[in-house]
């Protein structure tokens, strides 16, 4: 299972707002933007401070892609 952050940076295009914006608007490291940018996992406190400063939900910003099963290419079921 994947994290995809594309909503977010959708989201921060639709705004006019640049990554630097959003670091300061959500009290958050270029670090971690870079991490948002590559996909790669971050608390969920950052991810409610992005949230409450854009008034938006966790919807609205994180999507979480399933794996697909190698043989079929369908998404795995979870056990």
């Amino acid at each position: 299972m994947a994290v995809s952050y594309k909503r977010l940076f959708k989201s921060l295009i639709d705004r006019d707002m640049k990554k630097k914006d959003l670091c300061q608007v959500a009290n958050v490291s270029p670090a971690t933007v870079a991490k948002l940018s590559n996909g790669d996992n971050v608390m969920v406190e950052v991810l409610e401070r992005i949230c409450l400063s854009l008034h938006c939900n966790i919807e609205d910003i994180v999507e979480i892609i399933p794996n697909e099963s190698p043989e079929n290419g369908t998404p795995n079921q979870v056990k």
